[in-house]
């Protein structure tokens, strides 16, 4: 991008603003920048697409936060952040994973937290489908898809971590079981949306997402018990 076409604008602005003129008509210099950068940034985003180049260059164009998350939220790929089933992260291009790669962690919390390692299992199976790295477009972050307030509840300084993943959400769902009883549907209802729906609604509550999330990890957690 050159800068000859700023000092147009600058130009233009500068030969037709009068200082002492009391029109009403003061043209805008932000309005006009922000117009420029715009255009300038959709035209990258056309040349991107043809070239699929990387996005570093355009983080240097000096855009307003509303501008600039605006485009670069519209810049990042299925591939980075994901699709979502629900209010879960299914990456795509993710390297088949087993539950033997993260056994011993999820182990370790079970014994440490006292829940059943099978249903840490079928709750990571149905949240990430065992990718750590996973993050949905609601930004649930890794194996068992904390949310940014939940990890910061739990302590879980890094929820990309497989192990303060782990350890987070089992903490969490230990909670959840002892809050109801150990009803298990109960618990991954608020597990997936939230303990106040649970109890707003006296049981699992009537979402889409939740109807389906949780007879779904039951058949899994069964499989495998």
């Amino acid at each position: 991008m050159t800068i000859a076409p700023l000092f147009q604008i600058l130009e233009s602005v500068t030969n037709h603003y009068n200082p002492s003129s009391n029109t009403g008509n003061t043209p805008s210099f932000l309005s006009s920048f922000q117009t420029y950068l715009d255009n300038e940034l959709g035209n990258q985003f056309s040349v991107q697409a043809e070239n699929d180049s990387s996005s570093d260059e355009m983080s240097s164009l000096f855009l307003s936060p509303e501008s600039s998350a605006r485009y670069f939220q519209n810049a990042v790929s299925s591939e980075q952040v994901g699709l979502t089933t629900g209010g879960n992260a299914m990456p795509l291009n993710h390297n088949e994973t087993t539950t033997d790669d993260y056994s011993s962690l999820i182990s370790s919390s079970a014994e440490k937290f006292g829940v059943d390692p099978n249903l840490i299992q079928a709750v990571i199976q149905q949240e990430s489908n065992f990718n750590p790295d996973a993050k949905s477009n609601a930004g649930a972050m890794g194996l068992m898809q904390l949310m940014p307030g939940t990890a910061k509840y739990l302590n879980v300084d890094n929820p990309y971590n497989p192990q303060d993943n782990i350890e987070g959400g089992t903490k969490y769902l230990k909670n959840m079981l002892d809050k109801y009883n150990g009803d298990e549907s109960l618990a991954l209802a608020a597990y997936n949306a939230g303990p106040g729906n649970v109890d707003r609604y006296n049981g699992i509550p009537p979402f889409e997402e939740t109807q389906s999330y949780v007879p779904t990890v039951m058949n899994n957690y069964q499989s495998l018990t």
